[in-house]
């Protein structure tokens, strides 16, 4: 597997799991996991080839300044095989080499409004390298033998994405590392009786990973609970408003105080923007129920033609007459009674 399949895997791992990010801000703890590539060496002559893929596993605690920086103490583990070392008279390589690295990193999370915070970062410290049973032969069938540790100053670039989880705090991050030391110097023992003696082995150390991980920062903000709209309250009914105009026996022209009345209703209803004025005629019964019937009509035109004189639309006018069928005072037949002789303008 190459070095770049590896890293779209990973990011297309990551992808799914991807909601909304936030920087970083205060403590946080981290760890990761992957494939480690070491890159071939070749120093003075003696070639050094490692298998494809390795593993690296790394931890992390750091702290986040609320504004995207980020500094943070790193431990690293590394290893690869060793598919042969080759110089002149050289045969028949074999064995490990592991790169333990102690890191202050510094990063920066670029928050580009997106579920994904990017972030860069570089890191320096100290790596030891050790190869452990790498086994050759050489000229004249001489064995030798490479098991030995060196430290050495270490450094590294880091590129990374972080997507948040549904947990407050939690997020996935996956990354690329390059990291590597200065040239170790490891010893080489002779294992055979004749032979040359052992001398050093400097490879290049320079590592290439591709990491899946997890990162929690104890600060991280609650989410706050969803905004519950109200419903929109309905609008309180609107009052009725009436007003009622009063007519001597038997007639059905306005009075001073009838045009007075029909003239407060007529401005309520251009203050209130009355959607219906009914204008109902009533009769007292004096008279014959067909003669009431019309009586009452003439009254409810009367008030209605006044109202429109007042400058209320027709249009919004409803007349409507029920003779002496519904009485303010009940009286009994043939009874003149004032209070039922009206027209009732009802403002809704």
């Amino acid at each position: 597997m190459t070095l770049r399949k590896a890293l779209l895997a990973a990011t297309v791992l990551a992808l799914p799991v991807a909601a909304q990010a936030q920087p970083v801000s205060g403590l946080y703890i981290g760890a990761g996991g992957g494939l480690n590539i070491h890159q071939d060496s070749n120093n003075n002559g003696v070639r050094t080839k490692f298998d494809d893929i390795g593993a690296v596993g790394l931890a992390s605690i750091g702290w986040g300044f609320g504004n995207g920086l980020r500094a943070e103490l790193e431990g690293s583990y590394r290893t690869n095989d060793i598919r042969s070392i080759t110089a002149p008279g050289v045969r028949g390589t074999s064995g490990y080499l592991r790169n333990y690295g102690a890191m202050v990193n510094v990063l920066y999370d670029f928050n580009l409004g997106l579920p994904v915070i990017p972030y860069l970062g570089v890191g320096a410290g100290y790596g030891w390298v050790d190869v452990d049973k790498a086994n050759f032969t050489g000229p004249g069938g001489s064995r030798y033998r490479i098991e030995d540790t060196d430290g050495r100053f270490a450094y590294q670039g880091i590129a990374g994405a972080a997507f948040a989880l549904p947990v407050p705090g939690l997020a996935l991050t996956a990354e690329y590392r390059f990291y590597g030391t200065l040239e170790p110097s490891l010893n080489v023992d002779r294992t055979s009786t004749f032979g040359a003696p052992g001398g050093n082995y400097k490879p290049t150390n320079y590592n290439h990973s591709a990491l899946i991980g997890v990162r929690y920062a104890f600060n991280a903000p609650v989410a706050p609970p969803p905004v519950v709209t109200a419903p929109p309250v309905a609008p309180a009914p609107t009052v009725a408003r009436t007003y009622l105009v009063f007519f001597d026996w038997d007639r059905a022209d306005l009075t001073d105080r009838a045009r007075q009345i029909i003239s407060e209703a007529a401005g309520a209803a251009r203050s209130v923007q009355s959607t219906r004025i009914e204008v109902a005629g009533h009769a007292d019964r004096s008279g014959t129920p067909q003669y009431n019937q019309r009586l009452s009509q003439r009254r409810a035109d009367a008030v209605a033609a006044e109202l429109v004189r007042q400058g209320v639309s027709r249009n919004e006018i409803m007349v409507t007459a029920f003779g002496e069928s519904r009485p303010l005072v009940p009286t009994a037949d043939g009874v003149r009674e004032p209070q039922n002789r009206r027209v009732e303008i009802v403002l809704r």
